[in-house]
């Protein structure tokens, strides 16, 4: 079966990244409108949704075509070439010249897609085997990965109704978002192959802008009190559910347009500038904390200089260290390159 090429993915990767550095500027700074930018750390989940996507897919693949899955040792190197060079660099500049080193926020930006790479190959093999990718099969998976949506939610309120809310970093409280990608990477192949049929899915894969506000919508529902504070206080058990829940829905509804996007979708997140920002939005996520532990001064001040400074260092540390590395050039949009995952005002 032939792969397929998702240039819009490269888009929003890229808006992800800028969302995610929006949101850890206006934690560090008293930043206008604080509640919509806090909540643009729904970037975090937009990068674990990719992620669930662009990796579970080949499991897919494998398992519609009849032939072996994705070798798991290679498969983990990959990852590890991709995230691990340059964590480490940021990790040791942090530690060289950040005043109150980033390491803790660098850890978290680790820890999560760690758990879940690890577990992708057994889950992937869980959920692709013993039968036929009959109609009835892929219907009962896909209902599967639904439930998982509803694991993160649940996770965020109950270990913060239980006083523990330092557990939301662990992966239960964003498997959820990750499960979104897989679900749609599941949905896509069976469509395009035939053995789903047309549905109200299909209707709203024509209408991009529809899906962008109602995730717009839900993270303006988002920005008000109801889903918890704008900082790193912790929530009540009901906050943590709903912020979680709202972050999830707002998630699906921003990737599914890009899985069968129109011309000027195409145009506009899979161009070529899209193609060169996604290459390096890996690097912005992770050196941003490095630049921003750097800064002081108002929000207006910080967002710019941390901007320029984090594309600045993940443009030397693409071209000198990740993509030699690699080996090779960096897919954008058919295999993953955002090894990102949330810091801890996305966990709360």
């Amino acid at each position: 079966m032939k792969d397929t090429r998702f240039p819009a993915v490269d888009g929003l990767r890229v808006i992800a990244a800028l969302a995610v550095v929006i949101s850890q500027v206006g934690l560090h700074t008293h930043a206008p409108l604080a509640g919509v930018v806090s909540r643009l750390d729904v970037g975090w989940a937009i990068f674990c949704a990719l992620s669930g996507f662009l990796l579970y897919r080949p499991h897919v693949l494998a398992w519609f075509s009849g032939t072996l899955p994705p070798l798991t040792l290679p498969y983990l190197r990959s990852r590890a070439l991709r995230i691990l060079p340059a964590l480490l660099v940021a990790v040791l500049l942090s530690i060289a010249f950040v005043p109150h080193p980033a390491t803790t926020y660098l850890r978290w930006a680790a820890f999560t897609p760690l758990p879940f790479y690890l577990l992708l190959p057994g889950l992937g093999r869980l959920l692709t085997g013993y039968e036929r990718p009959t109609r009835r099969s892929v219907r009962w998976r896909l209902l599967v990965l639904v439930a998982l949506t509803v694991l993160g939610p649940v996770w965020m309120a109950a270990v913060t109704a239980t006083g523990h809310p330092d557990a939301g970093l662990w992966l239960p409280g964003y498997l959820g978002w990750y499960a979104v990608g897989m679900g749609m990477a599941l949905w896509q192949v069976a469509r395009a192959t035939g053995r789903l049929g047309p549905s109200t899915l299909d209707t709203l894969t024509r209408v991009p802008g529809t899906l962008w506000g109602i995730a717009a919508a839900l993270l303006l529902i988002a920005a008000t009190p109801i889903a918890g504070p704008y900082d790193h206080s912790t929530p009540t058990s009901a906050q943590a559910l709903v912020k979680s829940l709202l972050y999830t829905v707002a998630v699906a509804c921003a990737l599914f347009p890009v899985l069968t996007p129109s011309a000027r979708t195409v145009r506009v997140l899979g161009g070529r500038p899209a193609q060169t920002a996604a290459h390096l939005s890996y690097g912005v996520v992770v050196y941003q904390f490095v630049v921003l532990g750097l800064l002081r001064g108002p929000f207006a001040v910080q967002l710019p200089l941390t901007l320029l400074g984090a594309v600045a260092l993940a443009a030397v540390s693409y071209r000198l260290l990740e993509r030699p590395v690699l080996g090779k050039k960096t897919p954008t949009a058919k295999t993953d390159s955002s090894a990102t995952s949330p810091s801890s005002s996305a966990a709360r």
